[in-house]
């Protein structure tokens, strides 16, 4: 629904994250070594033509076992050249001069180690870019360990993981986050509770979907409270 995504707040998560991916990707030296970790799907992949590019992910996620919260319908992971945990990836250390992780580290049952990996990987000098949600429902379940972080979370660890410079990039703000959850509440309703109950969120939606997206134009930094996510964009230092 091109027009409600342009016209209506909570609709552009997903088209923001990309944008950003897609234009950091571009901004890499040709012929960089690139990790993409915990890279599922490979969405990616065609951005990384100009680049070196190696695909790790722990390849177990089956939507079809699980019926807890939100899945989509396939997964295909396509080729990995790693096949492993995150946190322990057979490579050697500064072998990478780019790791993009992207929509990972709330799926892992230690974020801390797996990031303190992904800076083993990279040489000094080399960019992390590494997206993931501020605030999350419940999704790939069982993999879902975290439902979120913090600016905070980012510039605590990776300075302790030898990143020297560390720009944490708001994703929308916190009206475009309730935007968000109020166009889910149809599908949330109806599955949770009932017929009548998925008509009643209509008039929700038809009065607080445009109050947000007034007030995201107008908005003054609430991402400070809430947003989509952050992108994170780290240099390792020398």
């Amino acid at each position: 629904m091109p027009i409600l995504n342009a016209l209506f707040a909570g609709r552009d998560n997903e088209t923001n994250r990309h944008a950003w991916v897609r234009r950091e990707l571009a901004a890499l030296p040709k012929g960089t070594r690139l990790l993409d970790a915990g890279c599922g799907k490979q969405p990616y992949r065609d951005a990384c033509a100009h680049l070196e590019y190696r695909a790790q992910d722990f390849g177990g996620y089956d939507p079809t076992k699980h019926e807890t919260g939100l899945h989509p319908e396939s997964f295909p992971y396509g080729a990995l050249d790693y096949e492993c945990d995150i946190a322990a990836i057979p490579a050697e250390s500064g072998s990478f001069g780019a790791v993009l992780c992207t929509e990972v580290i709330e799926h892992v049952a230690d974020p801390i180690a797996a990031m303190r990996e992904l800076g083993r990987l990279l040489r000094p000098g080399g960019t992390l870019l590494l997206t993931a949600p501020f605030v999350s429902l419940t999704h790939f379940a069982p993999f879902h360990f975290a439902t979120g972080f913090n600016r905070f979370f980012y510039e605590k660890h990776l300075k302790d993981f030898g990143f020297a410079e560390i720009v944490c990039t708001p994703n929308g703000n916190f009206f475009d986050l309730v935007a968000q959850e109020l166009w889910r509440l149809p599908t949330v309703a109806r599955r949770y509770a009932g017929g009548v109950a998925t008509a009643a969120t209509l008039p929700a939606i038809a009065i607080g979907v445009p109050f947000c997206t007034i007030a995201s134009k107008l908005d003054r930094g609430s991402a400070e409270l809430g947003c989509y996510g952050l992108h994170v964009k780290a240099i390792k230092a020398p």
